[in-house]
């Protein structure tokens, strides 16, 4: 059914302080919907509601909520039982609660880490959140990376990390595969979705360009476009991820973490990408120079 746009809708998100649900905030609210937070921190003046994953959230809370979009996930946890205290069982009561309140469109970020035979504790946990967005009637959207003219995220600290250093640790040999969606595809995509102006039939959807880029090649674009020469140090990846797990035991608190490590090394050898055109969902080609970076 196709929404009036004369009527302004109201979209709560999760995760507007982090990269993807701030751009996607900033989107909606551009075409003119109202933006209900769900942040640990409501600002002053803000339409927001103190939300953190894993506390309960009433229904009354999201009273009047046409869409709701989930991109939070908590990365402070890192064993097992915590994240899915935290992470899982937090998605579950924001999702019955969403019910309950009868919001109509629900959208679940997930991530291109999660898939069927999947190492990362990343990757099991968001396939668990999957699952709970499935049975709540959700729409489940695996992004690859994601970037845009104005970097952050993880495209944004490699972009920094290029930017301040010309002798780069490389992973491994450099070539892990990673696929990228521009923050603009993404965002039009779950807007036009939310807004009940496309129907979907799978409820599980790749979004990321189908070129694959191998890590070390993305790298050296990256490099180009900020006119830099750079040279990389090769570290064989067990041994970083020995010594980011090493720090975790003694509590230190990285922005690197071990289990990303498993991630890149462990990807989908198999990512589906052919539904996406008949679903709408259209990603641009990655092209450094249309960045400006």
């Amino acid at each position: 059914m196709i929404q009036n746009e004369s009527v302004k809708n109201l979209c709560a998100i999760t995760g507007t302080g982090g990269y993807v649900g701030g751009c996607l905030k900033n989107y909606f609210a551009a075409r003119g919907w109202e933006i209900l937070e769900l942040t640990r921190r409501p600002r002053p003046g803000a339409r927001a509601v103190a939300f953190q994953l894993g506390a309960e959230i009433s229904p009354p809370a999201l009273a009047g909520v046409n869409a709701l979009v989930h991109c939070a996930y908590d990365f402070q946890p890192l064993h097992p039982e915590e994240i899915r205290a935290v992470n899982v069982e937090g998605t579950r009561k924001l999702f019955q609660a969403a019910r309950a309140a009868g919001v109509g469109r629900i959208v679940c970020l997930s991530s291109i880490s999660a898939y069927d035979g999947c190492r990362s504790l990343y990757g099991k946990a968001k396939l668990e959140i999957e699952k709970i967005a499935l049975d709540s009637g959700a729409q489940v959207i695996r992004p690859g990376l994601v970037y845009g003219s104005q970097p952050a995220g993880m495209f944004g600290r490699l972009v920094a990390q290029i930017r301040k250093a010309s002798v780069i640790p490389l992973i491994g040999d450099g070539s892990q595969i990673q696929f990228l969606v521009h923050h603009e595809d993404l965002a039009a995509f779950i807007e036009k979705f939310a807004a009940g102006k496309i129907e979907i039939a799978l409820r599980i959807l790749t979004a990321a360009h189908d070129r694959p880029w191998p890590f070390k090649q993305l790298l050296l674009e990256i490099a180009r476009g900020l006119d830099k020469q750079v040279k990389f140090v090769p570290l064989p990846w067990w041994l970083v991820w020995a010594g980011l797990k090493s720090a975790e035991t003694c509590g230190l608190r990285l922005n690197f973490r071990s289990d990303s490590v498993v991630s890149l090394m462990h990807q989908d050898p198999n990512p589906d990408f052919s539904p996406n055109a008949a679903a709408g969902l259209v990603c641009r080609t990655f092209e450094i120079e249309k960045l400006k970076l």
